[in-house]
């Protein structure tokens, strides 16, 4: 008995440490695939992060990866021109260890990108402003929101105490939440990054409490991963969970049929977390996957969009005598030369 329980973990450990960055996954494309990651004075160690780099991120298939903590302009558009045809990087931040974009411009419309609570008043609570981006995703807009909040502390909540690291964390996430609900309170809005604190310790220490109170328009998707075990958490070296996503109630829908995980990159590397650490970050990333309902009315042939191949395919319905519901465009429960005629104009936009 012994000698197969032996067994029995020694292969357990072979399957893990067998993975390779090959093996590394995560988005795809029926799905809207966000990260938030710090990535550690970027590069670490120089081009051999961002070898490491670009090598992660084009296996894990991000639609949107907001990253804090860049320290080189020039090798981070480098690692960006390395990266697939598509990707695209925004960092334009003056702030100390700066924030930054990267996004699939092919599925991902930009609108804008913007920082707020940029003057004097707010540096106390932002040491980096929040940068905002308003973009379109599968004719859906959102706002992301990628902050990098004050770190350390002493774990205890001083409100008495302006310079106090933790009054300071409490103040920005609720100067982001009193912006989310003047100026989007009906939006799609995801705040995410390194928020450097703990969502899940005791009510008087938590600096996120009023958000968390406020349930019924807030919630953070990776609260269970707080809650839960720490091997899973994205700053292992403390341990702690410091990088987070928060949403607002307008994806509450989406969070149900979602994924939400920290990508633990350095069990798919040889050196596991010392190689991860020293060439890579001493933070995971961790990422959320909407797999959102992305069907067309009228789409009859799966290529989400409706054209005359779906013209052809509703002749020959009707030709067949089959029904179908989508393509039913004026719901007489019949398929007929009137589905046909809505076709026609849709297709030539009239």
């Amino acid at each position: 008995m012994i000698f197969y329980r032996f067994l029995f973990i020694f292969l357990c450990n072979v399957l893990v440490f067998s993975q390779d960055l090959e093996d590394l996954s995560f988005g795809d494309d029926s799905s809207l695939d966000i990260a938030t990651w710090n990535i550690e004075w970027f590069p670490k160690n120089g081009q051999t992060t961002i070898d490491y780099v670009v090598q992660i991120l084009n296996q894990l298939d991000l639609d949107i990866l907001a990253m804090q903590e860049l320290d080189d302009q020039e090798l981070f558009d480098q690692m960006v021109e390395d990266l697939n045809n598509n990707y695209v990087g925004y960092y334009e931040s003056s702030w100390f260890a700066g924030l930054a974009y990267i996004y699939n411009s092919e599925v991902v419309q930009i609108n804008s990108i913007y920082e707020i609570y940029t003057t004097s008043q707010y540096w106390s609570a932002f040491p980096r402003s929040p940068m905002v981006m308003d973009m379109n995703f599968m004719g859906e807009n959102y706002f992301i929101i990628n902050n990098h909040f004050k770190c350390c502390g002493d774990g205890n909540f001083d409100a008495s105490d302006d310079s106090d690291e933790e009054t300071r964390r409490y103040n920005a996430i609720n100067l982001l939440k009193d912006y989310i609900d003047t100026y989007l309170f009906d939006k799609n809005v995801i705040v995410l990054g390194d928020l450097n604190d703990d969502i899940a310790e005791s009510i008087q220490n938590n600096v996120f409490q009023n958000v968390l109170d406020d349930f019924e328009n807030f919630t953070f998707v990776d609260y269970d991963i707080a809650n839960e075990n720490s091997s899973d958490w994205s700053y292992p070296t403390w341990p702690s969970h410091l990088d987070h996503i928060l949403i607002t109630n307008e994806l509450f829908d989406e969070y149900e049929n979602s994924e939400v995980l920290t990508i633990k990159i350095d069990e798919y590397l040889d050196g596991g977390w010392n190689e991860y650490d020293y060439n890579v970050s001493d933070h995971r990333p961790v990422a959320i996957s909407f797999h959102l309902d992305s069907s067309i009315t009228g789409d009859l042939n799966g290529d989400s969009q409706i054209n005359i191949l779906d013209l052809i395919v509703i002749v020959n319905m009707i030709l067949d005598g089959n029904y179908s519901i989508s393509a039913d465009l004026n719901e007489d429960d019949i398929i007929n030369i009137l589905d046909i005629v809505i076709y026609k104009n849709i297709i030539l936009g009239t």
